[in-house]
């Protein structure tokens, strides 16, 4: 029965071939618009969560501040110093803490043979490396080997390589920090940069012990930790632990500031469903376009063929088997130019391959830019969009031909 339908159906297509072509041309133009929408908002969802990636997304750092509320007999004003032991109270206190790592940091200079700069030099641990997702270019990272000789080598950024040596090979080399020697080991890939005042990646890691040397490791200039639960959960854990050890209120947020990537990470994120959401309407609305021109033809096929449906009539078809004909009819054409018009979103998004974004505004940002993605996600949600459009463009002409009167459908000229 049903491919006796769909036989007829084929066959009034075959009949009407420029009509049928014109309206598969339509669908598929429509259903490549809407995958080629929500491939261009995954995209950019996935070029924020690159760009976030980069520097590790379950991270957390906290920064001391001043106190702006009034606690017990202490007056607001009072500066929140950090020390090791509230590392390790943190290590020790707050729920789901994978890693922490103290950092100091001073602006020294940056010597070697040829070249001087004023740089940024970190005193770290070991564990501050795969928190921040320090990947190695070349030779290795941190130990804890290094922390506890003390030892006099450095982790250098790509740029820092580059402005010191050129071209030069900088393993085993020796720079002078503030004067002091210390041996490269290693050097880290380039990470996204925003302009040439960033100095993302002209870091220098040193030993936090060996940091000595340079400055004072007593009070901390920050804690990181990486994390996993709930951002939210472990952030008020932190503040309460911060707060019960140096005397303030946790509802101070002043007292320290805490850099949460994954609450900047979420708000990025709602943006992004946002925009999916309306090219997903936008590409909806296209669809729905090619859906009317589609109905607009079917009914004009129930009206050049009203005859036709009086003489199946007269010979016993039933209301059901003229709305099936006619509807088979739309959702042959509806199938036909959905695989055509997928296949072309297919070939349109491998053709462009990545649209510029981050990379217009940062260096080593390929990462960062928009890639079309064609889910199977996206697919998944085009026909099911292309299923409803062609379903209810097909019903209200195939509801027409099946209630045509059998006597009056004979009489048509």
């Amino acid at each position: 029965m049903l491919s006796d339908i769909f036989g007829q159906a084929i066959e009034a297509m075959r009949h009407n071939g420029r009509r049928t072509v014109i309206t598969v041309v339509g669908m598929a133009w429509g259903i490549a618009t809407v995958v080629l929408l929500l491939a261009y908002g995954a995209g950019f969802g996935q070029a924020f969560e690159n760009i976030f990636a980069q520097f590790g997304t379950n991270m957390m750092g906290v920064f001391p501040g001043r106190t702006s509320e009034q606690a017990g007999g202490a007056k607001a004003g009072v500066v929140v110093r950090l020390t090791m032991d509230d590392v390790e109270r943190i290590q020790e206190t707050v729920p789901g803490i994978l890693h922490v790592s103290p950092t100091v940091s001073k602006q020294v200079p940056v010597q070697n043979e040829l070249h001087s700069y004023s740089w940024g030099v970190d005193g770290i641990t070991p564990e501050l490396q795969p928190i921040q997702k320090m990947d190695l270019s070349e030779g290795r990272l941190l130990t804890e080997a290094d922390l506890v000789q003390r030892a006099h080598v450095t982790v250098i950024g790509s740029e820092a390589k580059t402005k010191l040596f050129s071209g030069i090979y900088a393993l085993g080399q020796t720079i002078r920090l503030n004067g002091v020697p210390f041996e490269i080991v290693g050097v880290l890939k380039p990470k996204m940069q925003e302009g040439a005042d960033s100095d993302i990646n002209r870091g220098i890691n040193v030993p936090l012990t060996t940091m000595t040397d340079l400055k004072d490791t007593k009070y901390l200039d920050g804690i990181w930790m990486d994390y996993k639960g709930d951002p939210k959960e472990v952030e008020s854990a932190l503040r309460k632990t911060l707060a019960a050890s140096h005397g303030y209120r946790p509802s101070d947020r002043r007292a320290v500031f805490v850099a949460n990537i994954m609450e900047q990470l979420a708000q990025f994120r709602i943006i992004s469903l946002g925009l999916q959401a309306l090219l997903l309407f936008i590409g909806a609305l296209t669809l729905g376009i090619a859906g009317i021109g589609l109905m607009n033809i079917m009914l004009v096929s129930v009206q050049q063929r009203t005859r036709e449906i009086g003489v199946e009539k007269a010979l016993g078809a039933r209301k059901r088997h003229i709305l099936m004909q006619f509807l088979a009819e739309a959702l042959v054409i509806t199938g036909v130019g959905g695989v055509g018009g997928i296949v072309l979103a297919y070939v349109v998004a491998k053709s462009i391959g990545s649209i510029t974004f981050y990379s217009a505004m940062a260096s080593n940002a390929d990462a960062g830019d928009i890639h079309l993605l064609v889910s199977p996600e996206i697919v998944v949600v085009a026909t099911a969009i292309l299923v409803i459009v062609g379903t209810i463009s097909g019903m209200i002409p195939a509801i027409q031909a099946s209630n045509l009167d059998p006597i009056e459908a004979l009489r048509y000229e």
